[in-house]
């Protein structure tokens, strides 16, 4: 992208912030104008390459700017005003922070000589954002933009992945500067560790020759590093099973026989029993989260268990391993794979086939066979009609657990989902960053009846920028998660959870959106069809199953070991 500014010249500092996102790669913003950040969209008029999109709320931003890195790898970029602007990214940012989405938030802040003065729409926006970015920056200094947003996007991309949000105060945007570029430096010099010791690879290596039921645990880290290929060649090395945590998912593809699917409160039976059953539990850019573990003191106790990391803070803080390795996951298991000797573990594989399969019973085949038009029939016929190709952005509730576990994953970085911060409101702007990122995917958005309406204005935004994403809504008129909790543990209590929906067809018509609504399965196959077929949005209304619950199930503070596959 051409660069406008040359070294000296005399600017505003709106101007040098819009020729730093050229200078960072950055095409797309998604934002929202205010008075505190006018200047910059002022400067937006001469970069006719920077695409803004104007989102209905700042949240939308936050999560779009999310779904654009999740489908890139590169920084997603949101604009806001000062005060109320601000703090509607606080989501966005937090959801982020705990699942290493690199972001760079640029906030406008009243003129400095009002700050601390409560002036209009004033917010500490460093005191309120700093526990959810990973840096954040007050700008006074028109000199300072440019080595700020330089930094800025550093640290977002670097190490571990997170959000950054610059602060710039209205004068500063105003005033003018002579644009200096910055100089490049590695600002975590001796801060990061991508590699393991030697010491440290031939320990790996011998745990794992030495083994007889090893298992691979791996995370987003893993899916971050950008390189499935080597995880794989690990395991059919080796014939280890693999296990990919929610965030994971689509490292490598779901249909291979060395997967054994997901853990975690509503993971699969194999993926939860073997860790409970494994010697050597080799986890990879995970951080042994509460709802993968269940209760911690019962997870794997019996297993040798390596943690490679790239994070250190994350090394023994919920599971103290027998190695822990701090490291880029990829670099980290390039190193290990030409030290492990070419071994076969088929009972190993057979035990855990045979867990597999009970499963299938049990679960999958009751869910895909029903008579009533089930959440997971409609995501396995997405899947199906998709060949698994295509990107599925979930929300948060029994949609994101369905669209997890019935979704065929055959492509690498298909399946983006709030996983630490379990954020209901995500998946519409996430999916439409998503498509945003990269217009070749067919992105399609699986969300509940709840979690649609917290930001159903995006629809909104969708129709202006005629992008064209695809939204399965399983509606169950239910918060259908808690409604399962309160079924199961709760007396069948069911408190607040009865949703009076809208005519959500009539809402998309006065959206401008196509849409259809299923009542039963043949329905569904064919509305699936349409909306393929149909240039542009399409939201299709599901009417599943009012009281379905998601199976298996790990009732909350039990053990892995307490998972309850089924209701019978």
């Amino acid at each position: 992208m051409k660069t406008r500014l040359k070294e000296g010249q005399k600017v505003q500092g709106a101007d040098i912030v819009c020729e730093m996102l050229v200078r960072h790669g950055i095409s797309v913003i998604f934002g929202y104008p205010g008075g505190a950040n006018i200047p910059i969209y002022d400067a937006l008029y001469k970069y006719p390459k920077l695409h803004h999109v104007l989102v209905r709320h700042e949240q939308g931003a936050a999560h779009a700017a999310e779904g654009y890195a999740w489908a890139t790898g590169r920084p997603g970029v949101c604009f806001t005003t000062s005060g109320p602007g601000a703090t509607n990214l606080v989501t966005g940012l937090a959801d982020a922070m705990l699942d290493s989405i690199p972001m760079v938030c640029i906030t406008g802040q009243v003129p400095s000589p009002l700050i601390g003065s409560d002036a209009f729409q004033e917010t500490d926006v460093l005191g309120v954002t700093l526990p959810v970015t990973k840096h954040n920056y007050l700008i006074t200094k028109t000199e300072d933009i440019a080595p700020a947003l330089h930094e800025a996007f550093y640290l977002a991309t670097h190490g571990r992945p997170g959000p950054v949000l610059v602060d710039i105060a209205k004068d500063a945007q105003t005033n003018f500067a002579e644009f200096q570029s910055p100089k490049e430096r590695d600002y975590l010099k001796n801060k990061i560790k991508h590699k393991a010791t030697i010491e440290e690879v031939e320990k790996i290596a011998e745990f794992l020759n030495n083994a007889e039921k090893p298992l691979i645990v791996a995370g987003h880290g893993m899916l971050l590093s950008g390189d499935g290929k080597t995880l794989l060649a690990i395991a059919q090395k080796q014939d280890i099973p693999i296990t990919l945590t929610q965030l994971g998912l689509s490292t490598i593809p779901s249909t291979h026989r060395l997967f054994m699917g997901m853990p975690g409160m509503h993971g699969n039976v194999a993926a939860n029993r073997a860790p409970n059953r494994a010697d050597v539990l080799l986890a990879v850019g995970m951080r042994f989260h509460d709802r993968v573990t269940g209760k911690v003191s019962t997870y794997a106790p019996q297993a040798k268990i390596i943690h490679i990391d790239i994070d250190p803070s994350e090394i023994g803080k919920n599971v103290k391993p027998t190695l822990g390795v701090v490291g880029d996951a990829k670099i980290v298991l390039q190193q290990i794979l030409p030290k492990l000797k070419k071994l076969k573990r088929e009972s190993w594989l057979v035990e855990l086939k045979n867990w597999k399969n009970e499963e299938k019973e049990k679960v999958f085949d009751k869910e895909l066979n029903s008579t009533k038009l089930k959440s997971a029939q409609v995501v396995a016929e997405i899947s199906k009609q998709t060949e698994g190709l295509a990107t599925i952005v979930a929300d948060v509730g029994q949609n994101q657990m369905y669209a997890a576990r019935y979704s065929t994953f055959r492509k690498y970085n298909t399946h983006f989902t709030s996983g630490g911060l379990g954020t209901m409101g995500f998946a519409v702007p996430a999916g439409m960053g998503a498509k945003f990122g990269d217009p070749k995917r067919e992105v399609w958005i699986v969300v509940g009846d709840g979690g649609i309406q917290m930001t159903i204005q995006e629809l909104a935004t969708i129709v202006q920028e005629n992008l064209e994403v695809k939204i399965a809504l399983l509606n169950n008129n239910y918060l259908g998660m808690v409604r399962q909790w309160q079924e199961l543990f709760y007396k069948g209590n069911y408190s607040a959870v009865s949703l009076k929906n809208p005519n959500f067809q009539k809402l998309c018509e006065g959206f401008g959106i196509n849409s259809m609504k299923a009542e039963n399965f043949k329905r569904a196959r064919e509305a699936i069809k349409i909306a393929r077929r149909t240039k542009g949005p399409f939201l299709i209304e599901f009417v599943v199953e009012a009281e379905e619950n998601v199976f298996p199930m790990i009732p909350a503070g039990a053990g892995i070991d307490e998972m309850i596959v089924s209701r019978e």
